[in-house]
Parts: structure tokens; C-alpha cells; sequence
């Protein structure tokens, strides 16, 4: 995720102090990408320096407090607008780590089945997750984005297991 933008975002409903920012991230997030304070800092630097943020004095205890500025509800806006590209997310290290088994020779098998296992236990642990957590929608929104990409993952691994196994016949 764009840490920019979620930052961009969440300034859009009303000037905040940093770690007050990094707080909502986690709690709109469920905590599943926690933020380091100095990220946000960092981040609001940039945001600052771009003319996306500006210094909105200070609060009754002395935090620096932002604002989002007109260029920055635009970009916020264009963030929104735009669909998020395949290209554009992570190189993917299981993808990478199974066709790398498979080229080296390494017991895919056993790669496949111990990445199964571990999430297998990864969505299980989702799935409590969701069951406790309280009625925030985008926490829930959040997780059920995390167990549909492990059902996901589960589906591509029987699907490499199938053709190992067709290969090795």
C-alpha cells in the first residue's frame, strides 16, 4: 500500500499529528501493515516538500500538526480514480521461489507442501482474526483481502503440485 496516500487520505477528513496518523493507519488496516513512526515522518516530509501537506501549527501539547492541501486532495483524488496495476505491486517471492525449484532441480514437492502448511496456518489465523474483530469495516474489507489471497495462494499450489507431478510422469 501506498503509505503516501493512506497518509493523504486520512488527512483529507481533518489535520492530524503524526503518530495520531500512524494510530489510524494501523486501526483502518487491522494492523496488518504496521507503520513505523518514523515512516510517517519521513512520509510527511516528502508530502510537505512536494506541496501535498503544509504545517498547520500545533496542537494544545505542542505536536507538529498537517493538513492536506488543494494539490494534495487532487493527487488523493487521482489515487482513488486509478486501478491499482498488477505491474505495479511487488514481485511476488513465492512465484519466484517455486519456478526457481523447479529450474534448480530442488524437491518441489516439499517446497510446495511446507508453503502449503504455513498457509494453511496463515488463514486459519485470518479467519479467527475476522471472527473477533470488531464491527470496523475496513478492518474486515482489509482481512477478507488477506484470506481471499491465501484461498488464492492454496488454489495456485495444488495447481503447481498438478503439473509438477504431470512433468515427473
Amino acid at each position: 500500500m501506498s503509505i503516501r496516500h493512506g497518509l493523504l487520505a486520512l488527512l483529507s477528513s481533518g489535520p492530524r499529528y503524526g503518530y495520531q496518523l500512524r494510530v489510524e493507519f494501523e486501526a483502518s488496516t487491522g494492523a496488518t501493515w504496521p507503520l513505523n513512526i518514523g515512516q510517517v515522518y519521513t512520509t510527511l516530509s516528502r508530502l510537505e516538500r512536494d506541496g501535498l501537506v503544509a504545517p498547520d501549527g500545533e496542537d494544545d501539547q505542542g505536536r507538529a500538526v498537517y493538513t492536506i492541501t488543494e494539490a494534495g486532495r487532487e493527487e488523493l483524488g487521482r489515487w482513488f480514480s486509478t486501478p491499482v496495476a498488477q505491474t505495479d505491486r511487488p514481485r511476488d517471492e513465492l512465484a519466484i521461489k517455486i519456478a526457481m525449484a523447479v529450474a534448480g532441480g530442488v524437491d518441489v514437492a516439499r517446497v510446495i507442501q511446507t508453503q502449503r502448511a504455513a498457509t494453511m496456518r496463515a488463514l486459519q489465523e485470518l479467519t479467527r482474526t475476522k471472527r473477533a474483530a470488531s464491527g470496523e469495516l475496513a478492518h474486515r474489507l482489509v482481512l477478507d483481502s488477506l484470506i481471499f489471497k491465501a484461498e488464492a495462494e492454496q488454489r495456485w499450489l495444488d495447481h503447481c503440485e498438478a503439473v509438477s507431478k504431470e512433468k515427473n510422469s
